[in-house]
């Protein structure tokens, strides 16, 4: 497969037309939960829909379910506490915690594997301060201009 030019045309009528197929759903013979649709659209909307392949739609329904899991257990962690009393009335870690750890670890490798971790998506870490640091600069300025001069708000 040839690679195209992210500024060819052909690269925008590609784009153009996987836009208009509309989002893109997980091959059928696998399952989301209801919980799981947010963090699957996510994840999809993080790369081009013409870089997706099989193999990583399934990488992603696992980790669509996977910060899915996450969520919920951290809504138990909060619920229950960090110290939980066992059997014996002795003061034990909350094992959901553990629980955690590994999902994130999980949620981590996923993320790298099918390329919708932060430098992928993102890009290089010092791009990223260069970014940051252009935008305080904006905001500043904002905060020391009139009141009377219009500009666009967010809502």
């Amino acid at each position: 497969m040839s690679r195209v030019r992210s500024d060819s045309v052909t690269h925008a009528v590609k784009s153009a037309q996987a836009a208009s197929l509309g989002p893109i759903q997980p091959p059928a013979h696998l399952h989301l939960r209801d919980g799981d649709w947010p963090y699957w659209n996510a994840i999809i909307q993080a790369r081009a829909a013409d870089s997706w392949n099989d193999a990583d739609l399934a990488f992603a329904v696992n980790l669509a379910r996977c910060q899915h899991d996450i969520m919920r257990v951290q809504d138990e962690l909060e619920e229950e506490g960090d110290i939980l009393t066992n059997a014996k009335g002795t003061k034990v870690v909350n094992p959901k915690h553990a629980l955690v750890e590994t999902l994130s670890r999980r949620a981590a490798s996923l993320s790298a594997k099918i390329h919708v971790h932060t430098a992928a998506t993102v890009g290089r870490t010092a791009d990223a301060g260069k970014k940051l640091a252009e935008e305080k600069s904006a905001r500043a300025a904002i905060d020391d201009e009139d009141e009377l001069i219009p500009r666009l708000r967010a809502v």
